[in-house]
């Protein structure tokens, strides 16, 4: 009796010790609101973001929205509640989420907006993203790059595409990519046959592929069915250059007798950068999201540990109500010529997807 006496208790201390253990391993509960799972680069984001914080030994609840912003404010409300320590925040729309954000400020909560400014509110601490007006000046040169230009003197028809407009970085994209082709359409080399050009234009509410088929449907129609040909277009996500270069390909783009046209793109999404193989897309940004992650996860874990972060911008963006302390990585340019060492030798893609 005295023997199993004795193993009971070292058992209730070893118990005891794994238990003490494993709560000073937790370093408490992150929240991580995602807009969707529509698109393969959020999924890459959300999984790179959950395992590189439980690798630091915190808890992480990660939710989707699938693009729905009362979904996104009801999952931000609820976090709320759990106490988390902090919450990493990938918006739908950042003008939506003021009044539950007030609430994760009472609470002390660390608030970090992913990649999508959140707008008009004091309770953002950090934004972590990549130089967004930079992603709009590669697309631009990337376009012109794709035209022949200088070389070739032009003048080129193109069409414009943007971002969805309740998503603060498709302003950046798109004024990104203008500071670059706006002197070149004022000059006459490039010509918007439509004459589409403005956020309020060309704007894509939510990213939508759907939404940039038919619309590129409707410009070729109105616009080309006179033999011209659309040389070029700005695209500013890979998703919505799917949705074009299958516009184009109904009416007869990518034969010999029609080549495609330069589609630029975004987020080296795999479908895409099959396209850039085969021809079909001419080229998109990659944005490493693996990069973006352990960034967040740092900046997260530096703050939370008590430490202050260095080397922020305190400049760029101003969302309404204060510049928001940033760190903002570099975008790279991915077409046929580079995939290869960028997306693939890197291990963000893997090599047997792309067959």
């Amino acid at each position: 009796m005295k023997i199993i006496k004795t193993l009971v208790a070292a058992l209730a201390v070893s118990i005891a010790a794994m238990s003490a253990t494993a709560y000073a391993a937790d370093k408490g509960l992150v929240g991580v609101l995602m807009p969707t799972k529509t698109s393969q680069r959020w999924i890459n984001d959300g999984d790179a973001v959950k395992s590189q914080l439980e690798a630091l030994g915190y808890t992480v609840d990660l939710q989707y929205a699938q693009d729905d912003i009362p979904n996104q404010l009801s999952q931000l409300e609820n976090e709320i509640t759990k106490g988390p320590k902090a919450l990493i925040i990938a918006s739908i729309d950042g003008t939506t989420l003021s009044d539950a954000l007030q609430k994760a400020a009472d609470a002390g909560v660390v608030v970090v907006a992913y990649d999508r400014l959140i707008k008009k509110t004091a309770n953002v601490d950090y934004y972590t993203t990549f130089d967004n007006f930079g992603v709009g000046v590669i697309q631009a040169n990337s376009l012109l790059k794709g035209l022949g230009y200088p070389d070739k003197k032009g003048p080129f028809n193109i069409e414009l595409f943007g971002g969805s407009p309740d998503d603060n970085n498709a302003f950046f994209f798109y004024n990104g990519a203008m500071s670059v082709l706006q002197p070149l359409i004022d000059s006459k080399v490039l010509v918007v046959k439509s004459g589409q050009m403005g956020m309020d234009k060309v704007g894509t509410l939510r990213w939508l592929a759907a939404t940039a088929q038919a619309r590129m449907d409707n410009l070729l129609s109105a616009n080309y069915s006179d033999g011209s040909r659309v040389d070029g277009v700005l695209s500013p996500y890979d998703g919505l250059s799917r949705g074009i270069t299958a516009s184009l390909r109904a009416v007869g783009y990518g034969t010999a007798a029609q080549p495609w046209p330069v589609v630029t793109g975004q987020d080296a999404e795999t479908a895409s950068v099959k396209l850039i193989i085969s021809g079909e897309q001419y080229s998109t940004v990659f944005k490493d999201t693996r990069e973006l992650a352990k960034a967040t996860v740092g900046l997260v874990d530096k703050v939370l540990s008590g430490g202050k972060p260095e080397g922020l911008d305190t400049k760029t963006y101003n969302n309404d109500v204060k510049v928001v302390p940033s760190i903002l990585l570099t975008p790279h340019e991915v077409d046929k010529s580079n995939y290869q060492a960028l997306v693939v030798d890197s291990g963000y893609i893997k090599a047997e997807d792309l067959k």
